[in-house]
């Protein structure tokens, strides 16, 4: 019973709890009865308590619908429609059944069919059809279409909503828990609204389901009577009354609630109830209130026009007119005071505010010069705010972490054209761009000189030059990659954001990783957080993976290697090392190319030999390795994989297990985009392709 809703202490709230514990019984046993009331007879006594039940529904139904202050809080009134439809028609056949085969059904209806019908069944007939064409022509296909019209347009309007979400997400305005729960409320909007739509055309079929029930109780029962015994007089005025009961008992509560449903879908979202709402919004013109006094007093005076209603309500008029100017002047004094009293407050905690925001440290935050503001937001999508949002899920999907919100703010101490990326407070990455000029780059491929100003890429130290629009096309012709400003700037953003990530990844980070496996794998979660590791600990994993480019995206299978070794070890880097060989097939996809196939450059095993005995991996009559060695290892290392990149293949340094982390370590210094690979973490390769073997000469 995890899933039932919290219950009440109190010893009042008794039969409420009861009712809230056993609600999924009772609603399965209320189903399965309406289903029965449309095959199995119907005692009258039974009957009558049912049919006051249908009409106690129906105004519990409508005064919920009055107090509601939002239509989504009523998420479930398509399902209660559909239901008090079926109840009503099950109600309908039970009433229809009685009637025809003894002509008794009940005290209520017969108390409606004489007090409606009385003496003149005609009157009562035209009551009844009356309520049948306010409840099918006016509420209910008016309802209906309020309802279509609704659901297009909140579904229409759910992209728009969407990226208004991401753009406050990425602004940082609101975290991530607030944008979930805004798109949740999105969400559950839609999908009332649409519910709403069609749960409509239960109260229209209902309707004319009516109708014709009555017609054939009409005719049916002054049939049956007479084909009985009675005469045509007698059976003509017990039938009709009857008929005209059981139409009333059952309309009036079906007009109910298709009334409560036209409030609902017509109700805009408010803090308070519709009642204090209207009452507000109508009553609170003075103006409009003496106007209409006016206009009823003028009306009282016609010739021939009753003058009393008249003047009555004029004056009634007139007390509101007099009640609404006085609100509204004590609220343009609590208004003035509320402004002074800010106005007062504002001064006293402005200093206050202004340390405390100095406090605060962005995790992020990229500093922009006053030159480059007019990139921030493009109205053609390709603004700084766009790009950050499309990294952000680019990190996502290939890293496996969400970026923290990027705050843009303009510093005036920078130069005009110059920016800096700022990670904890701290400075990180820096450079200038030109707008209004486009960044021309050699990928050595380039047939010619194109005119620009010399420059540097600041995302990965090219030479490159900064050209007019006017000669983009010549540059392009040339042979030249062409980038904008705001793809420079932003791809040196990613750059050096892929580089801090370890250093991004904190432990409410990690939390809300481990939260977001919890709602697939449980079991792992309360298996090893906190029990076997803290998040501490977690944070230190990942922060290895993240330092060498591999996702974390996998975070279940993580969670496991992690589970099922600590008890072994503690070592945070012997657990790296097993989680990567555990994520080996996606370690290689990232460094394969299309047909599967991992280039490798490997070491001579004498070299291995050494540097397994240097970190304590092996007991072997190694020589000792000095500084100086290691040294020129790295930059053997370097020129053999320089050779074989320039094909423009994804090279690794393929290496034993027991020395991959000490050499990964020593190559990442010197050589940061070089990934060295351990043989156990290439087996689900397709095929290895060794290139290149690296030797030293002693």
């Amino acid at each position: 019973m995890a899933d039932q809703p919290k219950l009440k202490t109190s010893s009042s709230a008794g039969f409420q709890n009861m009712l809230a514990r056993y609600s999924d019984w009772l609603l399965g046993i209320g189903v399965l009865g309406l289903l029965v009331t449309l095959v199995t007879p119907m005692p009258p006594v039974v009957l009558d308590l049912f049919l006051a039940m249908n009409m106690t529904t129906g105004v519990v139904l409508l005064m919920v619908t009055l107090n509601a202050k939002r239509s989504a809080e009523l998420s479930t009134f398509p399902t209660i429609l559909l239901f008090a439809t079926l109840f009503r028609l099950g109600l309908n056949v039970a009433s229809t059944r009685l009637i025809l085969t003894g002509g008794d059904a009940g005290h209520v209806i017969s108390a409606f069919g004489e007090y409606v019908g009385g003496d003149n069944l005609g009157v009562g007939l035209v009551v009844f059809l009356i309520l049948i064409i306010i409840q099918f022509v006016v509420i209910t296909k008016g309802s209906g279409r309020i309802s279509e019209v609704a659901a297009r347009f909140v579904l229409d309007a759910m992209p728009g909503k969407q990226m208004a979400i991401d753009a406050d997400l990425n602004g940082g305005l609101i975290d991530s828990d607030t944008a979930r729960r805004r798109r949740e409320e999105i969400a559950s909007e839609a999908e009332f609204y649409g519910a709403m739509d069609g749960a409509s055309k239960f109260v229209r079929g209902d309707a004319i389901a009516g109708l014709i029930i009555t017609a054939l109780n009409l005719v049916g029962g002054i049939t049956i009577g007479t084909l009985g015994g009675r005469s045509l007089g007698e059976a003509a005025d017990t039938y009709s009354k009857l008929t005209i009961g059981d139409g009333l008992v059952s309309q009036i509560p079906a007009l109910l609630i298709s009334t409560a449903a036209g409030v609902l879908v017509t109700k805009e979202t408010s803090k308070d109830s519709l009642g204090y709402a209207l009452m507000g919004q109508v009553t609170g013109r003075p103006r409009a209130m003496l106007i209409a006094a006016g206009t009823m007093f003028a009306v009282g005076w016609l010739p021939g026009m009753p003058r009393l209603p008249f003047f009555v309500l004029a004056t009634v008029l007139l007390i509101l007119w007099n009640a609404a100017k006085t609100n509204e002047a004590e609220e343009q004094q609590a208004v003035h005071a509320a402004q002074v009293a800010e106005a007062e407050a504002a001064e006293e905690t402005s200093e206050e505010d202004e340390v405390g925001e100095l406090l605060k440290i962005d995790r992020v935050c990229l500093e922009i010069g006053y030159r480059l503001i007019a990139l921030v937001q493009d109205k053609n999508g390709g603004g700084i705010l766009d790009h950050i949002a499309q990294l952000r899920r680019r990190f996502a999907l290939k890293d496996g972490l969400v970026l923290p919100p990027v705050r843009i703010k303009d510093n005036i101490k920078l130069a005009p054209k110059a920016y800096r990326l700022m990670i904890g407070g701290e400075e990180v990455a820096g450079g200038e761009i030109e707008p209004g000029e486009f960044l021309a780059m050699d990928s050595g491929g380039a047939g010619g000189d194109v005119k620009g100003r010399e420059t540097i890429d600041p995302a990965f130290g090219l030479p490159a030059k900064w050209i007019a629009e006017a000669h983009r096309d010549e540059a392009e012709i040339m042979g030249y990659t062409v980038i904008d400003p705001t793809s420079v700037l932003v791809t040196h953003l990613s750059e050096v954001l892929r580089g801090e990530l370890a250093n991004l990844l904190s432990r409410d980070d990690i939390k809300e990783l481990i939260d977001n496996v919890k709602t697939t794998s449980p079991a792992i979660v309360e298996e090893l957080v906190p029990e076997k590791m803290s998040y501490g600990e977690v944070q230190r994993v990942l922060r290895n993976l993240l330092r060498e480019e591999v996702s974390v995206r996998n975070m279940p299978a993580i969670l496991e290697v992690l589970a099922d070794n600590v008890a072994q070890t503690r070592d945070i880097e012997a657990l790296t090392e097993l989680v990567r060989q555990r994520l080996g097939r996606s370690i290689c996809e990232a460094h394969s190319d299309p047909s599967g196939v991992v280039y490798a450059v490997t070491l001579d095993p004498g070299v291995e030999s050494r540097l397994a005995a240097a970190v304590g991996a092996a007991d072997t009559d190694q020589k000792a390795v000095s500084p100086a060695w290691l040294h020129a290892l790295v930059e053997r290392v370097g020129a053999t994989v320089g050779q074989t990149t320039q094909s423009g293949r994804d090279v690794v340094l393929l290496v034993r297990s027991n020395v991959r982390r000490f050499l990964g370590e020593l190559v990442r210094t010197g050589l940061p985009k070089v990934a060295v690979l351990s043989y156990n973490e290439v087996v689900p390769a397709r095929a290895v392709e060794t290139i290149a073997v690296v030797k030293m000469e002693d």
